[in-house]
């Protein structure tokens, strides 16, 4: 937390190259999360660019009550999401049954056993398991990308997207049971 303070310190007193220094710090979160959640390619940098951009205007809001990890993928999170709803494009199919697609029940929060990085072992299996991921709605997309390959924590996610842990964990069960029941099906009863 301390080398967030210094470094947003430097950034709002207008040191040289401290932008730049934050920016490669977390470009690849805020490239992560807004490709996973727009998934075109010729959108992704400019949204990159706006998020940024966004950071340096609202910096001075940032008051290091969480990580400034979760603060910007916030803000990345935001744009994204922005640009969805500008395009009228879900973020979310809901699921039968839930008024909101948002509704879970407590046996979602319980893990399913599925361990994505065994399912992965060889690489005809990745490439299936990526084209899988690729399918799922933006954020269905994004949080598997942030909790499994960005390893950020449950509490970090939902400071980032603003949505309920258990919402997130309900996502996250039911991704991966939808991804195991489609790599079951193209791979057969072993995958």
């Amino acid at each position: 937390m301390s080398e967030d303070r210094a470094l947003v310190e430097d950034v709002l007193a207008g040191r040289a190259g401290a932008f730049e220094r934050l920016v490669r710090q977390y470009q690849g979160l805020c490239w992560h999360i807004i490709d996973r959640m727009v998934r075109h390619p010729d959108d992704t940098p400019e949204l990159c660019q706006e998020a940024f951009l966004r950071v340096h205007q609202c910096l001075h809001q940032y008051r290091f009550e969480s990580a400034l990890k979760s603060w910007i993928g916030q803000v990345a999170y935001s744009v994204a999401k922005r640009h969805l709803e500008r395009k009228r494009i879900p973020i979310v199919e809901p699921v039968a049954g839930d008024d909101d697609g948002e509704a879970f029940s407590p046996m979602d929060t319980v893990s399913d056993g599925f361990d994505l990085e065994a399912a992965t072992a060889d690489d005809e299996m990745a490439a299936l398991l990526h084209a899988q991921i690729e399918a799922l709605p933006p954020l269905q997309r994004t949080l598997l990308t942030l909790y499994h390959l960005e390893e950020v924590p449950i509490v970090e996610i939902a400071r980032m997207t603003g949505i309920a842990e258990g919402t997130i964990k309900s996502h996250l069960f039911r991704s991966r049971a939808l991804l195991r029941e489609r790599l079951q099906a193209r791979m057969g009863a072993h995958a």
